[in-house]
C-alpha cells in the first residue's frame, strides 16, 4: 500500500521541500488499530545518526541507548474526550468535537439560573449545513450554539452549560481516536491512550503525545535509578496534528497553532542539562515542538505560555533538542517533515523502510524510534 497519493515532482522545488519526497510504502496492517498487549511492551528501533547504524530493540531497553545523564522532556498534556454527541432541535443527531483546550476556556458572565458559557472552536458534524444561530443540545444542562460556521465543519460556538464543564466531557464524551483507527474508542482506550504522566490540570488535548505511550512508571522509576533526568512541558495537541500537508512545495504550508506551556522549573531543569554538557532527549514531536517553539521566539530557554504555530522542516536548526524519542508518522505529514529535519530526510525514509521489513507497527498506537 502507497499511503501517499502519486504527485508530479515540479523539478524546479529542490527534493527537501517537495511535497512528493515525504511518501513511502507501507502496509496496511502494520497500521497499528490496538495498543501493545502490555504498556511498555512495544519495540524500539534505534537510529543513530553519527554511525548511520540501525538497531531493533525493546522500548523496555531504552536506558541502555540513552547517553550518560541524559534528561528527557515529556509532554503531560492529557487528552479530553472532547468528541460528545447531540441533537439539534429538529432531532438531527449531531457530533461536536471539542478543539478549544479546556483551561482556555474563559467563561463570560452568564445570564443567571446558574448557567455559564464561553465561546470556543469545534468541529460540528451534522446531515444538513451547519448555519449561524443553530443550535445543539447535548443535556438538560449542557448545549451550543454555532456563531461562525467555518470550512471543514470548524466553527466558532458558545458553549453553555451548568456545573462542570469538564464533567460534562467525562461523563459523556467519547476519546476522538486518530482517523486511521479504524474503530470507535472502548474501555481500554480510557487508560492506553494517555501517558502514565499525564497531568488532570492539563485536560484539553484532542490527540495523546503518543511516543510517551510506552513509558510505565515502573521503566520511569528505573531511569531516575540510572541518573536520568525529567521534566515536563505542555501542549494541547490540536486536531491539525493529523491534517497532511497539501502544498507542493511544503515552504508554503500554513502551519496550525498550539499553546505551549514551560514551567521555570522545567527551563532551569533545561538550561542546566546544557550548561552540564547532558544532552536534551525530547520525548515526542510535540515536546520538540514546546522547546524549539519557545525559543523561537524569545531567543533563550525560559519559562513560557503562549501560542506557537512553528513549522520545522528540512534546514531548521534545533536549538534545543538533542535526541528524540517519537513513533512512526504519516506520510505527507508535518510531523515527518520534523524529524526529517532533525535526522535527514533520506536517513529517515532508509529507517522506516528498514524497520517495516522487520514488522514495526506504526502511528500511535504503534512501536517507537529514538533518533540519535
Amino acid at each position: 500500500m502507497h499511503t501517499g497519493e502519486t504527485r508530479t515532482v515540479d523539478a524546479s522545488v529542490p527534493a527537501e521541500y517537495a511535497l512528493a519526497s515525504y511518501t513511502y510504502d507501507l502496509p496496511e496492517d502494520q497500521i497499528a488499530q490496538h495498543p501493545a498487549d502490555r504498556r511498555g511492551a512495544s519495540r524500539l528501533f534505534v537510529v543513530d545518526r553519527a554511525s548511520g547504524e540501525n538497531r531493533a530493540a525493546h522500548f523496555a531497553e531504552l536506558d541502555r541507548f540513552l547517553p550518560e545523564g541524559a534528561l528527557l522532556v515529556a509532554n503531560n498534556s492529557k487528552v479530553l474526550p472532547a468528541r460528545i454527541f447531540g441533537s439539534r432541535p429538529s432531532g438531527g443527531r449531531v457530533e461536536f468535537l471539542m478543539l478549544t483546550p479546556l483551561p482556555l476556556i474563559e467563561p463570560l458572565p452568564g445570564d443567571g439560573g446558574g448557567w455559564h458559557m464561553a465561546e470556543a472552536e469545534g468541529l460540528l458534524r451534522m446531515s444538513k449545513r451547519v448555519k449561524p444561530g443553530g443550535e445543539v443540545v447535548f443535556n438538560d444542562d449542557f448545549r451550543l450554539e454555532v456563531l461562525v460556521p467555518g470550512e471543514f465543519g470548524k466553527c466558532l460556538v458558545r458553549l453553555y452549560w451548568r456545573g462542570d464543564l469538564k464533567a460534562h466531557f467525562l461523563s459523556q464524551g467519547h476519546l476522538p481516536l486518530p482517523p486511521y483507527i479504524k474503530r470507535e474508542d472502548d474501555a481500554a482506550d480510557a487508560d492506553r491512550y494517555q501517558t502514565v504522566y499525564a497531568r488532570d490540570e492539563q485536560l484539553g488535548s484532542v490527540a495523546a503525545p503518543t511516543a510517551g505511550l510506552h513509558f510505565t512508571d515502573a521503566q520511569r522509576a528505573g531511569l531516575a535509578d540510572k541518573g536520568f533526568g525529567w521534566a515536563e512541558v505542555t501542549l494541547y495537541v490540536g486536531y491539525g496534528t493529523f491534517s497532511p500537508v497539501r502544498c507542493a512545495d511544503i515552504r508554503d504550508h500554513a502551519m496550525h497553532r498550539e499553546f505551549i506551556e514551560i514551567s521555570p522549573e522545567t527551563a532551569e531543569a533545561v538550561r542546566a542539562a546544557k550548561a552540564e554538557g547532558r544532552p536534551v532527549v525530547t520525548v515526542g514531536t510535540t515536546s520538540t515542538r514546546v522547546l524549539e517553539g519557545a525559543f523561537a521566539q524569545t531567543g533563550t530557554i525560559e519559562a513560557f505560555r503562549g501560542w506557537t504555530d512553528i513549522f520545522i522542516y528540512p534546514g531548521f536548526a534545533f536549538k534545543v533538542a538533542d535526541h528524540v524519542i517519537t513513533n512512526f508518522h504519516l506520510p505527507e505529514s508535518s510531523l515527518l517533515m520534523m524529524i526529517s529535519a532533525f535526522a535527514g530526510r533520506e536517513r529517515v525514509l532508509e529507517a522506516y523502510a528498514e524497520a517495516l521489513r522487520l514488522g514495526f507497527r506504526v502511528f500511535s498506537y504503534g512501536d517507537s524510534m529514538l533518533l540519535l
